[in-house]
């Protein structure tokens, strides 16, 4: 018998506008669209089908999804395969009413490959245009850093993107964390700073608490990517309290990478009883099985969230967002009025 209370909070979970803010562009590459531009390009994949692609999406942990991730990439290679790939994600991201998206991009992942930066920001960021004009939904990118990549690796992408530095609002840490803590990255974090740009970085997703203090004290991070390792330090969860340090919390993605065995033992409510500012993100779902609304109803269903947790979710959403006052004022605006539209239906 199904949980009326909880069906509610689906329902809200469905209609309410929100924010996404941890959001790999090349994780939302559907099958389809691989293969598509694989044709439109030439390029070989070692998978005979759609289906064959699907099938291999059977991850133990981040690495092993990560190798198929950047096999997944191989086929961008055009400013208008970005454009494509964004878009498609635009669209999916309309019908979760999803309002504003700060969106990760890999480019250390195309210029090895020999794509050329222009070719990667201006694919990305005209589609990111065309989704305010055409969709309503505002949208930044946030070039991130591959972290098992060398720091001067990570400066000399810096250097090569600055000349589209209107693109981006800032830069973050991500790929591989097991053995690349944030320290690693001080020196390149600093310059950005100098620059002017936001601060995020995975951290605690896979790797332990210690990465988040890193994250927090070294880089000097605005916002911690995953973050659900910081249970097991008790003093750490009361300075992200403390800060309001915004977690960008990807439940199916930790399902899918084995770092929650069952969405029923997710932290998720534990994080919000803390009174972290949470939020619900779908980080690459091409890969893990859902977009943000997937991702909000599962995740409610599996821990019997309240409609009062899904609306602190959106409005920590709003909060984490790095967007000026006045527009973070006026989504908050459009979640109580969508609010007080599902209360009287």
């Amino acid at each position: 018998m199904k949980n009326l209370a909880v069906e509610r909070a689906v329902a809200l979970a469905r209609a309410i506008p929100k924010a996404e803010l941890h959001i790999h562009i090349e994780g939302s590459l559907e099958p389809e669209l691989i293969f598509a531009l694989a044709q439109r390009n030439g390029v070989q994949l070692p998978y005979a089908d759609v289906e064959a692609l699907r099938a291999a999406y059977a991850f133990t942990d981040l690495q092993s999804f990560l190798d198929i991730y950047y096999a997944g990439a191989s086929v961008l290679l055009k400013e208008a395969d970005f454009y494509d790939m964004a878009w498609a994600y635009f669209e999916r991201a309309k019908i979760d009413h999803v309002i504003h998206a700060e969106i990760f991009f890999d480019p250390q992942t195309h210029t090895a490959r020999g794509v050329p930066m222009a070719t990667v920001i201006q694919g990305l960021s005209r589609a990111c245009a065309d989704a305010q004009a055409k969709l309503g939904i505002s949208a930044s990118l946030i070039l991130c850093f591959l972290r098992h990549l060398s720091e001067a690796d990570a400066f000399a992408t810096l250097e090569a993107a600055l000349p589209y530095r209107e693109h981006f609002i800032g830069v973050g840490l991500d790929s591989s964390e097991v053995d690349h803590p944030p320290e690693k990255f001080v020196h390149v974090f600093a310059r950005c700073r100098e620059l002017g740009l936001r601060i995020v970085a995975h951290a605690g997703e896979e790797g332990p608490p210690e990465y988040i203090w890193e994250a927090l004290e070294l880089l000097q991070a605005e916002r911690i990517d995953h973050g659900v390792r910081c249970l097991e330090d008790p003093v750490l969860v009361a300075e992200l309290a403390k800060r309001r340090t915004p977690l960008t919390v990807c439940p199916l993605s930790n399902l899918k990478l084995c770092v929650v065995d069952d969405l029923a033992d997710h932290p998720m409510k534990q994080l919000l009883d803390a009174g972290l500012c949470a939020t619900v993100n779908s980080d690459d779902p091409a890969y893990f099985g859902g977009y943000l609304n997937a991702n909000f109803e599962q995740t409610v269903r599996a821990l019997a969230l309240t409609e009062a947790d899904v609306i602190t979710l959106a409005k920590n959403s709003f909060e984490a967002s790095f967007v000026s006052d006045d527009q973070r004022a006026a989504m908050v605006d459009a979640l109580d009025r969508s609010v007080g539209l599902a209360a009287l239906a």
